[in-house]
Formats: structure tokens, C-alpha cells, sequence
């Protein structure tokens, strides 16, 4: 066997020009006779041997540049290939790395110690070339195959979060035409899904800035909101054409049909839970379809909640909504509308909010 051709931590020289590709393998024993002969060894295998002569410069030399598999010494002076091993599968970068024992000993109460602590196997010594290279190239292979798995593991889960998103835009794409039609047949304008959105933007950022809100309102809700608002009356579609044009005022029976279209929104909306993010838009989605027309003072419908029991995403719709109504439908100007509207706050409108919409009224589409 040569004699040594490297100081400890360094690559051994005559390596330079080997193909930097080769799996680098990092050899820990304070004997340098031992990893001369690993290296030898390892270097017979078209592999890059990279030596350490204890545990602390074992982890230095981790940290520069993380090898393909350690072959460690169990009793060493410090920190012994126990304590590397454990320290070496306690840090989620290094933990996959495979190690190999080497010992002079062949109890098996420091063969299973070395297996508890994560070892992928135990070599004893005197070392023997083909037993090393076998070994070595098991666990290479091994390491190799479960890198190439994980690899295609999230290729594959871009792939299917990718589809999940496609099928979620599409599925927002059909209630939002659905939303449209149920708009159209309300008799509102073209431009009132829009202007729905951005007011409910407006509205919610400045609530964002309000004391009494700022907890309640993060960006994520805002943009959701945004999002949730247009469907706050996609169960018209369920409700007869000829009750939602009606000219004249809807008597009890009309109206009770008319109000379904509450629980007819929101079971729609319900039964669309696809995945986590996409579930908050139809979560929010939900609570705007079927409270919308809940009242501050209670008397609201469907459920007759009252106060801080509405869904704030609902509160907030329903006063831009009243809002977008006045000026669309009945053509009032934004003065005009907000006079009207300053008599139901605190009736129908929780109040705080209708003091937010009034103060930034000017910043409305």
C-alpha cells in the first residue's frame, strides 16, 4: 500500500484532473495508516476520497461541501463517529447522507448502537478492498435511487399543484360567468361585477388602516375578498327570472322565493372545496352568498344574525354592494347615495364601517 498522499481535510493530490462528478466520499479516522488505505481503495473505485482525522474536522469539511457518503471510525479522540453520526442526522441538510462504521470491534452491541443511531452499515477492520467497494457502491446505488425518487417526487407534485390550479381557475372562471348571468338577470350593468371588486377592495385596505380593524384585515384577506365578492349573488340563477324583473313590489310569497337565493348561493358555492388556498376563497366565498343580507340591528335574512355575529367579508359587501345598487340602478350620484345609505347605519350597516366607506367615499368606482 502507498504511503500517505494527503494531509488530513484535504483531497488527495493526483485527483485534481478526475472527473468532478465522481461521488466525493468523505473518509473520518485519526489513523492516518486507515485512510490511506480507504483512499486508496475508494480512489479504485473512480470515486473522490476526501479525509478528515476527527469528528469537529469532519463536520468543517460537511459544511464546505456535503459528500455523497461517510465512511467514519467509531472510537476516536473527541468527538467519536457516535457523535457525528447523531449530529449529522439531527440537521435535516445532512440527515440522507448514508454512513458506513469502520471498527476494529465486531460486538454486536456497537454494530446495533451504530444502526440506532441511523447507520447505514458497519465495516470492520483489517479492511478488505472488495468487501469496502462492495458496500461502498450498495449504499452509493441506494443513495443514488432515493435522490432520483424524491426527485421525481416533486416533479410530481409540481405537476399535480400546477393541474389543481389550472382546475381552479377554471372553476372560478365558470362561477364568475355564472355570477355574470345572475347580474345580467338583476337587471344590473355590465361593469357592476367589476366595480363590485374594486370597491370591496377599496373598502377592506381601508379598513386596514382603521385601529378598530387592523387585526381582523391582513393583504391576503383583502385580495380574497376581492376575489369573493362578485359571487355574493350567484344564487339568482336559481330564482325565476320573471320575480327578479319584476316592476312591482314583490309580495310575501315572492320575496321568501327571492330570498332563497341566499342558501342557493351558498350550498353552490359549498360543495366546490378542492385544495387549502383555494378552499379560503370559497370559505369566504360562502359566508359573503349567505349573509350578505344579514342586518347590524338583526333583522336581516336568512339567519337573522345581528352585530359582530355577520361575517365581516359579508358586512363589507353589503354596504359597497347597497352602495354600487344606488348608483347603477337608480342612478343616484355618490352624495346622493351616501345620504341614503347614512340612514341605515347601525341598522343595516355596522356602523364603523359605514364611517370608513364615507371617509374614503371619493376613492369609489
Amino acid at each position: 500500500m502507498r504511503k500517505s498522499r494527503e494531509a488530513a481535510g484535504r483531497e488527495v493530490p493526483g485527483m485534481e484532473h478526475a472527473d468532478k462528478g465522481a461521488a466525493r466520499i468523505l473518509i473520518v479516522d485519526d489513523l492516518e495508516a486507515n485512510r490511506c488505505i480507504l483512499e486508496e481503495i475508494i480512489q479504485d473505485m473512480g470515486c473522490r476520497p476526501v479525509a478528515a482525522a476527527s469528528g469537529e474536522e469532519a463536520l468543517r469539511l460537511i459544511g464546505e461541501a456535503r459528500p455523497r457518503l461517510i465512511l467514519s471510525d467509531i472510537s476516536m479522540p473527541g468527538m467519536d463517529g457516535y457523535e457525528l453520526c447523531r449530529a449529522l442526522k439531527n440537521d435535516k441538510k445532512t440527515k440522507n447522507i448514508p454512513i458506513i462504521f469502520i471498527s476494529a470491534y465486531d460486538n454486536p452491541k456497537d454494530i446495533i448502537e451504530g444502526f440506532s443511531l441511523g447507520g447505514a452499515d458497519y465495516i470492520t477492520k483489517p479492511f478488505v478492498p472488495e468487501v469496502v467497494q462492495a458496500r461502498v457502491g450498495v449504499h452509493l446505488r441506494l443513495y443514488e435511487a432515493s435522490r432520483e425518487l424524491e426527485e421525481m417526487n416533486h416533479r410530481l407534485h409540481a405537476s399535480l399543484s400546477e393541474q389543481l390550479k389550472q382546475i381552479e381557475q377554471e372553476k372560478k372562471d365558470v362561477l364568475y360567468a355564472l355570477a355574470g348571468i345572475a347580474a345580467r338577470n338583476s337587471c344590473y350593468r355590465g361593469a357592476h361585477i367589476e366595480r363590485l371588486k374594486e370597491n370591496c377592495r377599496i373598502l377592506a385596505q381601508g379598513m386596514q388602516l382603521s385601529p378598530l380593524f387592523e387585526d381582523k384585515i391582513s393583504d391576503a384577506c383583502i385580495d380574497t375578498v376581492e376575489l369573493a365578492a362578485p359571487l355574493c349573488d350567484i344564487g339568482n340563477i336559481g330564482i325565476p327570472l320573471e320575480l327578479l324583473r319584476k316592476a312591482e313590489a314583490l309580495d310575501a310569497g315572492e320575496m321568501a322565493i327571492v330570498q332563497t337565493h341566499t342558501t342557493i348561493g351558498a350550498k353552490l358555492l359549498g360543495d366546490l372545496h378542492v385544495g387549502s388556498d383555494y378552499n379560503d376563497f370559497v370559505r369566504m366565498a360562502v359566508d359573503i352568498a349567505h349573509y350578505h343580507h344579514e342586518n347590524w340591528d338583526g333583522s336581516g335574512y336568512p339567519e337573522g344574525l345581528a352585530g359582530e355575529a355577520i361575517p365581516l367579508a359579508a358586512q363589507i359587501v353589503s354596504i359597497v354592494q347597497a352602495y354600487c345598487a344606488l348608483t347603477d340602478k337608480k342612478h343616484y350620484s355618490r352624495e346622493e347615495a351616501f345620504r341614503i345609505l347614512e340612514g341605515e347605519a347601525g341598522i343595516k350597516f355596522n356602523p364603523d364601517i359605514f364611517r370608513i366607506c364615507r371617509k374614503i367615499s371619493r376613492q369609489l368606482c
